[in-house]
């Protein structure tokens, strides 16, 4: 699990194939990095803040939600697996691969997913004239895509609060910007449980 190989296989075959048809897309329609993801205009220091503030506040809240998941399971006989990215982390122990996985999960992956989930299906869901089914089913997708019981409804959640912020801001960036921020404090925490165990 810890070979070059592999790792770039799990890191890169769902959110590297994004990147190159974002790219495609983009070109179909005509528009730029830039003004896809909203890194620019007056409204993107307000998001920005707002997406924050939003982690923040959310971020306490799926940590719980985890632990009352595993629990639940734990309690109907089903003892969850770790996700694959976990797993990922957890045998990382080169310092150059924690570091790639760093910059993948805080920056690669949430700007990948958010296109994906908030940019492309949730618009398109939602003017074919569905809202309940771009809210409920795209955030269902998000969490179900990440494969793991004991996470689907702290995920499930958080995509209903990413979607909030993507509406509220009318901007990729929020989204993408707690996205960041709520994997980068899982992947810290990942580091520090991984640190205490080898020690």
């Amino acid at each position: 699990p810890d070979g070059l190989g592999a790792v770039l296989l799990a890191t890169l075959s769902f959110q590297g194939a994004t990147w190159v048809l974002a790219w495609f897309f983009l070109r179909l329609h005509g528009t730029g990095w830039f003004a896809a993801f909203g890194f620019r205009g007056p409204r993107l220091v307000p998001a920005l803040i707002l997406a924050i503030v939003t982690t923040a506040v959310v971020l306490p809240v799926m940590l719980k939600m985890e632990q009352f998941s595993d629990f639940a399971l734990n309690k109907l006989g089903w003892v969850p697996e770790d996700q694959a990215a976990v797993d990922l982390v957890m045998h990382a122990k080169l310092l150059w691969m924690q570091i790639y996985l760093g910059v993948f999960t805080v920056v690669i992956a949430p700007l990948a997913e958010e296109f994906i989930f908030r940019g492309v299906l949730f618009p398109f869901v939602k003017n074919l004239g569905w809202p309940r089914l771009a809210w409920i089913g795209v955030s269902a997708l998000f969490a179900l895509i990440h494969l793991n019981a004991a996470t689907f409804l702290p995920l499930f959640v958080f995509a209903l609060v990413l979607t909030w912020l993507y509406q509220k801001t009318d901007n990729l960036l929020a989204p993408s910007t707690a996205h960041a921020r709520f994997n980068a404090v899982n992947f810290a925490l990942l580091l520090w449980q991984n640190h205490h165990l080898l020690t």
